[in-house]
């Protein structure tokens, strides 16, 4: 399992448009991948799930990833979040 912490820095948190793009990046792996906040967690591959933890700016996620290519994913959605989800 490979773990990472990030903290949102979207002006708008995780809404719609940062929550598909996360979405649609999850489902590209085989592995499970989950988010949690304060305890509540996630199906990061549930556009619905994703919009239902309320993700603001300066919220703190943990995100999870279990499987074959967890490596790559926890990669790929660090990448996500440092370049296109952190203005």
């Amino acid at each position: 399992m490979e773990k990472i912490t990030v903290i949102i820095q979207h002006e708008t948190g995780l809404h719609a448009r940062p929550a598909a793009l996360l979405m649609r990046l999850a489902e590209k792996f085989q592995s499970h991948i989950e988010l949690e906040k304060k305890g509540r967690s996630c199906n990061a591959k549930s556009i619905m799930g994703i919009l239902s933890m309320g993700a603001v700016k300066g919220d703190e996620l943990i995100i999870t990833a279990d499987g074959s290519d967890e490596t790559h994913a926890i990669e790929a959605i660090k990448e996500l979040f440092d370049k296109e989800l952190s203005a």
